[in-house]
């Protein structure tokens, strides 16, 4: 029988999700999976430890018994159980230096690390995260953000709705101005940003005549990888060739940005990719946007004012549009920034409500299995030894 545990989040500050809710704990247990299912106590996450408890887990400090080790962010080192089979999101394979001790600490225990970010369907497809509820509070806080700008409205914290069908009470009657906001992205990010443009009433209109017209209302675009990249040689827009190959294409956003007030960054970024725009560019006189919501969140990427995350309780920092230095917000000559890392921990029972749906639909079976391309093509580290999958990461693991 497999045993799975659920590990405290240890990374400060703490995160309050879950990869499983007592309800799925409950589900699974009654099921035919054979499952036993222990969960480390916990004083923050979203769901109580008697909550668990009533869901027949059993809880405990010590998880040596576990097979599985399921948590969220980032594991401090010295919470890691030697030769233990791990799945979390390591923010490693982009190669960050702020975890190249993790992998190497993983590497020297023995460890098995698989993904979630790397858990994908053979189309390539990723799986699993918590990217739709990062595009909704993303947006919403992008929004918030510019009616404190400009004073044209009033929104309140995400966090002072109890739920996401709470939140979406607070928008009732909220008048927003004829705006002009671009999302980026084709993915969960996106997905969740365009649910909140809907609920908003925010109207989608085609790119040209976002360039082209005014309306009376607000309205969005939204731009995905054709719609932004060009080959600087051809001009044209092949999506095999552009993630094969993104050096050879240039981002044509700057069509864009005179007629945008709001930009929500949700596309995928790596440093091989053209950014939306470079930090010189904001200080053309053209250069209308006020506001960016980059929930890509990639510290100087595809947004290059994007100068390092924001937290939860302060979301929005200002960038000076000579200086490029971070200010307060909502001064007259800043943009205004928002870069929060863990967005869904702001509607955590909802983000991981659909987390774990997801888990169990199209990952645990294959974990209870074994065997299975999908795991191992996300694991980045089996054993202590790095796969061949992740050849790349040799030098940053030191191996």
């Amino acid at each position: 029988m497999l045993t799975l545990g659920l590990i405290r989040e240890g990374k400060v500050p703490p995160d309050t999700r879950v990869a499983l809710t007592p309800a799925q704990c409950r589900f699974l247990l009654k099921g035919d999976y054979d499952l036993n299912i222990m969960v480390q106590q916990s004083p923050n996450r979203c769901y109580t430890n008697s909550e668990y408890q009533k869901a027949g887990v059993t809880l405990t400090e010590d998880l040596s018994s576990c097979n599985v080790l399921l948590g969220i962010k980032e594991v401090p080192l010295e919470m890691l159980i030697p030769n233990k089979t791990y799945l979390f999101f390591s923010h490693t394979k982009k190669l960050q230096p702020y975890n190249q001790k993790l992998i190497k600490e993983i590497i020297r225990k023995k460890i098995t690390l698989i993904d979630y970010e790397c858990l994908e369907h053979t189309d390539g497809k990723r799986i699993i995260g918590f990217g739709f509820f990062a595009g909704v509070v993303g947006a919403h806080n992008g929004i918030m953000a510019y009616g404190k700008k400009t004073g044209s409205f009033q929104l309140d914290r995400v966090n002072s709705a109890k739920s996401f069908n709470d939140l979406i009470h607070t928008y009732f009657g909220l008048m927003i101005p004829p705006i002009k906001i671009a999302v980026t992205g084709s993915g969960r990010v996106a997905h969740g940003i365009l649910e909140i443009m809907n609920l908003l009433g925010i109207h989608e209109v085609e790119p040209e005549d976002y360039l082209n017209k005014t309306f009376p209302y607000p309205v969005y675009v939204h731009l995905k990888g054709r719609d932004l990249y060009r080959n600087k040689t051809t001009e044209k827009y092949d999506r095999k060739e552009f993630h094969e190959n993104p050096e050879l294409y240039r981002c044509t956003f700057n069509e864009y940005y005179p007629h945008t007030d709001i930009l929500m960054n949700g596309i995928y970024w790596d440093h091989n990719i053209p950014r939306l725009f470079e930090k010189e560019d904001i200080t053309k006189p053209d250069f209308k946007i006020q506001t960016i919501a980059d929930i890509t969140d990639d510290q100087y990427g595809s947004v290059p004012c994007n100068l390092g995350d924001s937290t939860i309780d302060d979301p929005v920092y200002g960038v000076n549009k000579f200086t490029f230095e971070k200010t307060a917000p909502y001064l007259p000559d800043s943009i205004d920034i928002m870069a929060v890392g863990n967005l869904p921990n702001e509607l955590p029972r909802d983000a991981s409500r659909y987390f774990g749906q997801q888990l169990i639909k199209f990952v645990l079976k294959d974990i209870i299995d074994g065997n299975s391309e999908i795991i191992d093509k996300a694991t980045i580290v089996k054993n202590g030894v790095l796969t061949s999958h992740y050849d790349y990461m040799k030098e940053y693991a030191g191996v």
